[in-house]
């Protein structure tokens, strides 16, 4: 592990225009530099680096970031690894922290483990294409499926001879040891003690990981009883490196193709991987044929957030396209899904098709899952307590979608294609929402002082939608959060205090229980309270900087301006604008919040029928949340009236 030390020697020493340089062609343009983005396809340099800031940003793609999170995008790299790319170029010695006796053992373990797997990846390799046994049948299988040799040789693939000692044999005598051959899982002991090759007489697919390790391997049976029909497949069983539930078979081919579309593929099989690499389209992995885990959604939200599930049509293709969705959902990826024309799997249409081609068969035939899923479960679907069930089961699904104008319309569509009315599946969505809030572990906020400047109708924990406002307020805190935007405030022990832009955020939106729908605006807040005394804390510099790649991204890209202005036209910041900036965002936020609050009591309102108590009890919340919310829209200056 990189000690603190040397992590912060390395974001010294890391030069902005030095890193990106290595990559893009940068010109002098005033303070900055400019280039062609190296994330998308651009004639127009619109790519921007600012030497003083340490940043870099795209103002056509939006992508951009530090030293660190530039190489970790464009080089598709993790953090501890770019960090150690940044080492090398910076001639900083590494110094990793003391390890435990019991972590060097399984550091040691896990190192000697990937040993023997990158040996066994090139022994398979060189049998297939050297020795007489694998060119005979692993290399004519392969040719006989259509993949090229610069494809065979891209996904590494391999053969193992039908010698069912012939691995391991050969393995002892190079001097690895038998315990680690038996760990990883491509031998194992008979009762006589003899390691036994697992994928003897098999074609072997190797499971390489996003950095580029190999962490286990795939063999398929070639059975010349059946003439190649019947396929069975062994994979590497679990093992210190290897767990199926957290590996996506061709992530290390894809991963820059999938930055670079913004969208992946997901697959069942090896060979549907492979013959869409060989047709022209990259971003694809497969989960071979399990459902999604959350580990494996991590991964991939890391490159996108846009997959497409693309399978074929018969009914364990529906059945593979229906598995995990729920979760993809929750983890907010955007989702849609492609059943291909009976008869046809990814590998058989890839095949038949150009790039070009399947490209554009995906864009006309593929659609969002609620729409998949509704069509799928009401089709032609006649009685009651079935359609009851998928309604169910459809809704439930629509509440697991994160954006709330993406969920709002999903039911919108849902309420008129099979038409019950929105206010019922409303209803029935929010049950399953407060249903899926009360399983999580509740968080624990920064204790904050309560003062309470403006009133707001109190409700169960309120949030409202990750807005504009809550991404300016959230700006304002990285941008200026230590900016004093009130002097000499009296406190109610006579004191006076200085108040900056991070107390008054923090104090307003507390006061009321209020907090940012987006958990990441949350968690800034909370450690720029947290780190506000600290001496020298600059919250800009903190938040680029920060240890978690994804707050030093945000940071990264909202201490860029999105605009070039001319100086007659910038945003002013002296401590007048910025206390009137801070003032008008948080009264936004409450209104925002208010604006919701009645929407959802007219909600309730058209759920009640006999019950006369609870309708004057939410008319009555109703009347005093609009003259609130009118009062708000009095000091922002808006004519709204009342309905």
């Amino acid at each position: 592990m990189i000690d603190r030390a040397t992590v912060e020697k390395i974001k010294d020493a890391a030069n902005i225009v030095d890193v990106v340089g290595e990559f893009v062609t940068l010109r002098k343009a005033g303070m900055n530099y400019k280039g062609l983005c190296p994330f998308h396809n651009e004639k127009t340099p619109s790519f921007i680096v600012s030497p003083a800031r340490g940043t870099c940003h795209c103002f056509g793609c939006g992508k951009g970031g530090n030293s660190i999170s530039f190489v970790m995008e464009h080089e598709q790299m993790t953090y501890p690894e770019a960090l150690r790319w940044l080492a090398n170029k910076y001639h900083i010695e590494i110094k990793e922290r003391e390890l435990s006796d019991e972590e060097k053992r399984e550091q040691s373990e896990r190192e000697s483990m990937f040993i023997i797997n990158e040996y066994a990846l090139k022994y398979f390799e060189d049998i297939l294409h050297n020795h007489e046994e694998g060119k005979a049948i692993g290399l004519q299988y392969f040719r006989s499926r259509g993949f090229r040799d610069d494809i065979i040789s891209k996904f590494q693939l391999g053969f193992d001879l039908s010698n069912r000692y012939a691995f391991a044999n050969t393995a002892l005598e190079k001097g690895y040891k038998s315990e680690f051959i038996e760990k990883v899982g491509i031998c194992y002991k008979n009762d006589r003690g003899e390691l036994i090759d697992r994928y003897s007489g098999r074609v072997i697919f190797p499971w390489i990981g996003v950095s580029g390790k190999v962490v286990g391997f795939g063999g398929r049976k070639l059975d010349a009883a059946t003439k190649g029909v019947q396929q069975k497949y062994v994979n590497s069983p679990d093992s210190e490196i290897y767990h199926k539930d957290r590996e996506l078979y061709g992530i290390y081919q894809a991963k820059k193709a999938i930055a670079k579309e913004d969208r992946v593929y997901m697959v069942e099989g090896y060979t549907d991987v492979i013959s869409m690499h060989q047709c022209g389209i990259e971003n694809v992995v497969a989960n071979s044929g399990t459902a999604l885990s959350l580990h494996q959604i991590h991964v991939l939200h890391r490159f996108t957030s846009n997959i497409t599930l693309l399978y074929d049509g018969d009914s364990a293709g529906i059945h593979a396209a229906l598995r995990g969705t729920d979760m993809l959902l929750s983890e907010g990826m955007n989702l849609k899904v492609l059943l291909l024309p009976d008869g046809d799997d990814p590998d058989s249409f890839a095949r038949k098709h150009t790039a070009s081609d399947f490209r554009q068969y995906i864009e006309e035939k593929q659609t969002d899952f609620i729409q998949f899923k509704t069509d799928l479960l009401l089709k032609n679907e006649r009685d009651p307590l079935k359609r009851s069930e998928a309604i169910n089961s459809i809704v439930e699904s629509i509440a697991m979608v994160q954006n709330q104008i993406l969920r709002d319309t999903y039911l919108h569509d849902c309420a008129q294609r099979i038409g019950i009315s929105e206010s019922t599946l409303i209803n029935q969505m929010n049950k399953f929402i407060r249903n899926g809030r009360e399983q999580k572990t509740p968080q624990v906020q920064t204790p904050i002082p309560k003062v309470v400047p403006v009133n707001v109708v109190s409700s169960n924990t309120p949030t409202t939608g990750d807005s504009k406002v809550q991404q300016m307020l959230i700006q304002l805190v990285i941008r200026h959060g230590k900016r004093v935007i009130y002097n000499n405030v009296e406190d109610e022990e006579g004191n006076l205090h200085d108040i900056n832009i991070i107390q008054y955020v923090s104090l307003n939106l507390s006061a009321d229980n209020l907090r940012f729908n987006n958990e990441l605006y949350n968690r800034i807040l909370e450690e720029a309270v947290e780190h506000l005394n600290d001496d020298g804390f600059d919250t800009q510099n903190y938040f680029i900087n920060h240890e978690d790649i994804t707050i030093s991204k945000l940071a990264a890209d909202m201490s860029q301006d999105k605009f070039h202005l001319c100086e007659s036209q910038q945003v002013k910041n002296d401590q007048e604008s910025l206390r009137n900036r801070t003032l008008h965002l948080i009264l936004d936020f409450r209104k925002e919040y208010l604006d919701g609050r009645l929407k959802a009591i007219k909600r309730d309102i058209a759920q009640v029928t006999n019950d006369m108590e609870r309708m004057r009890a939410l008319m009555s919340e109703y009347q005093e949340t609009m003259h609130l919310r009118n009062e708000l829209a009095k000091k922002l200056g808006n004519n709204i009236m009342t309905r």
